[in-house]
């Protein structure tokens, strides 16, 4: 019996980490940096102005799905 497999074309789960960012008024490119360069969330939030619990948020995201949760099959 042959298998059939469609090739289907990626598809996003939910928003990007750049569309999230945009979302909460955070430059993404800076998020990045952030991150990059090991700054706490506490120092986020202060730089962003915003609170540790999004910067945690946001951090943990990213730590999960990357910048964009990708899925689907080739």
């Amino acid at each position: 019996m042959e298998e059939y497999i469609r090739s289907r074309v990626p598809w996003s789960t939910e928003p990007s980490l750049k569309t999230k960012t945009e979302e909460v008024g955070i430059d993404f490119d800076e998020f990045i940096e952030g991150l990059k360069n090991g700054k706490s969330d506490a120092e986020m939030a202060a730089e962003f102005g915003v609170t540790e619990k999004l910067i945690y948020h946001l951090r943990d995201r990213f730590e999960r799905y990357g910048i964009g949760s990708i899925m689907g099959q080739d």
